[in-house]
């Protein structure tokens, strides 16, 4: 009985649904817009099927033509670009701290990075927030 259960499971294949594929190829770093995307029935885990999703992120990877787009491709756009002058802020117990800092990395909102602080030569890790400031010690 279990050989006949793995033998019809081996059988059957993927179930195919809509998922988004790249209309053109979409170099890295790039914003997606509506243009950009078309349904196409593929066997694929993991594709991303809601346009909702995908329009106005941006790639991580360069997207190619036909292929299916995956959750794991995009990411929000990026506020920081790598050696930017960004402000650099240490808040804590009513005292606030500014001052200038070089970001290392390239950063989305919310993501941690290396900011060196102009003053001291010094590198620490921060937060980057919408606007692009760097918020250290949260």
């Amino acid at each position: 009985m279990i050989r006949l259960t793995v033998f019809l499971i081996c059988l059957a294949g993927y179930a195919s649904a809509e998922v988004l594929v790249a209309t053109r190829t979409i170099p890295a770093r790039s914003i997606i817009g509506p243009e950009d995307l078309a349904f196409q029935d593929i066997n694929i885990m993991g594709g991303v099927s809601d346009p909702s999703i995908a329009v106005g992120q941006e790639a991580r990877v360069a997207l190619y033509a036909g292929r299916p787009i995956r959750a794991a491709d995009l990411s929000p756009p990026a506020v920081v670009e790598r050696n930017q002058l960004i402000p650099l802020i240490y808040s804590r117990g009513g005292i606030t701290i500014s001052t200038e800092g070089r970001a290392l990395d390239r950063a989305s909102p919310g993501d941690w990075i290396r900011v060196m602080n102009l003053n001291s030569r010094a590198t620490i890790t921060a937060q980057i927030q919408e606007n692009g400031v760097a918020v250290v010690g949260q």
